[in-house]
């Protein structure tokens, strides 16, 4: 599934929602557009929530602690982002324009909040030396199982660098995946690839994966692709770095420099 939602009246950009649009994905994920100094209040009974900034200025409060989050934009690799458990109240105010990414599911666990800064998060850069260049992507996780073992879900960054490709060889992992895209300028774009269909991928545009489908993305020279990463755990089933099965006409290719 592939979709090119638009923001709401009330600023709202909703990429899928538990009990309702791509209820397969098991997660509530919505981008807020701030207008300056609004002020939003957020608190769920049954759900863990990551706040993660993608551009803007504001501040971030909750449990009686108040925290900055700023970032130019996506492409800065600067994050700020508060994770927090179900029953949390969180108060955010914008001071500028300010577009934050929510991210939801439910979660009986009870866990100290987490509110993560730029020091805090490794980017990695991989591929470039892989396949002749053409692997060449920076990526970095928030949070996945290996340091936040008590979340149902995981979050991360990938830039795909002009031209090149990520997320391959192609592979898939029985956990449901989303992926949110941003670009360097408003007019880039690239190609994401679900099993055997191919969407164009454009600003503010969604990818919902779900199991048995392979998946893979490049992006058109001259432009810089950021994809924020969502994955929700099975019961029973987390995800893990190592969770990929590869299409076996191309399991090859993991063999290569």
């Amino acid at each position: 599934m592939f979709d090119y939602p638009e923001f709401d009246v009330n600023g709202w950009l909703t990429l899928c929602e538990m009990g309702g649009k791509n209820a397969e994905m098991l997660m509530t994920i919505k981008v807020k557009r701030f207008k300056e100094n609004e002020t939003i209040e957020v608190f769920d009974e049954i759900c863990e929530t990551a706040f993660l900034i993608q551009r803007g200025n504001a501040e971030i409060s909750w449990n009686g602690k108040t925290e900055k989050m700023v970032r130019c934009d996506p492409f800065e690799k600067k994050p700020y982002c508060l994770h927090v458990p179900r029953k949390t109240k969180v108060s955010i105010t914008a001071t500028e324009g300010t577009e934050i990414l929510v991210q939801q599911t439910d979660n009986e666990r009870d866990f100290e909040p987490v509110f993560y800064t730029p020091g805090m998060c490794l980017y990695q850069e991989f591929g470039k030396g892989q396949w002749g260049g053409t692997g060449h992507r920076i990526c970095s996780t928030l949070f996945d199982y290996d340091n936040a073992p008590y979340s149902n879900m995981v979050l991360g960054e990938v830039f795909n660098q002009p031209g090149k490709w990520s997320s391959y060889p192609p592979h898939h992992h029985p956990q449901p995946e989303v992926y949110y895209y941003q670009f360097d300028k408003p007019q880039g774009f690239g190609a994401c690839f679900i099993g055997d269909n191919v969407f164009k991928s454009t600003q503010g545009s969604v990818a919902c994966i779900t199991d048995g489908n392979d998946h893979q993305q490049v992006v058109a020279p001259g432009y810089e692709m950021c994809y924020v990463w969502m994955i929700r755990h099975l019961e029973n089933d987390p995800w893990y770095k190592t969770t990929r099965f590869y299409a076996p006409e191309h399991e090859w290719l993991t063999k290569e420099n």
